[in-house]
């Protein structure tokens, strides 16, 4: 759903700036976010063959902000700081209390989503 959701987010902007989506900066921003999560679907697969599911939040809160800060560079200067954010989240899921990994989960994937998604739409228009 938030692929289908953001994908179309990205297709309204780009047509409303009359630019292709895959040129100069959208083209960056898919290079740089690939490789970490390409990362993320190898170490989630080693992780779960390995039995290690409760590294699995951590471990994607993780990649998923190293992927942000990376293509983010290539955008406002907020979208860094929330890969950070990520990042922080990741190393709380790993170190303390990797059971509480659906919480974790929450909190990123839902909550830094929702705050830095409100706060770029009202100053940068989305």
């Amino acid at each position: 759903m938030a692929v289908a959701v953001g994908a179309y987010a990205i297709h309204r902007k780009a047509q409303r700036a009359k630019l292709p989506v895959f040129s100069g900066a959208g083209r960056k921003f898919l290079l740089s976010f690939l490789p970490p999560a390409l990362a993320g679907v190898f170490i989630s697969a080693s992780l779960w063959q390995a039995g290690a599911e409760s590294l699995l939040p951590g471990t994607w809160l993780l990649l998923y902000g190293a992927a942000v800060i990376t293509a983010g560079t290539f955008s406002v200067k907020i979208v860094p700081v929330m890969g950070i954010c990520f990042m922080v989240l990741g190393v709380l899921a790993l170190i303390p209390l990797p059971a509480l990994g659906d919480i974790w989960m929450a909190v990123g994937f839902g909550g830094l989503h929702i705050l830095f998604g409100v706060t770029i739409a009202r100053r940068h228009g989305g």
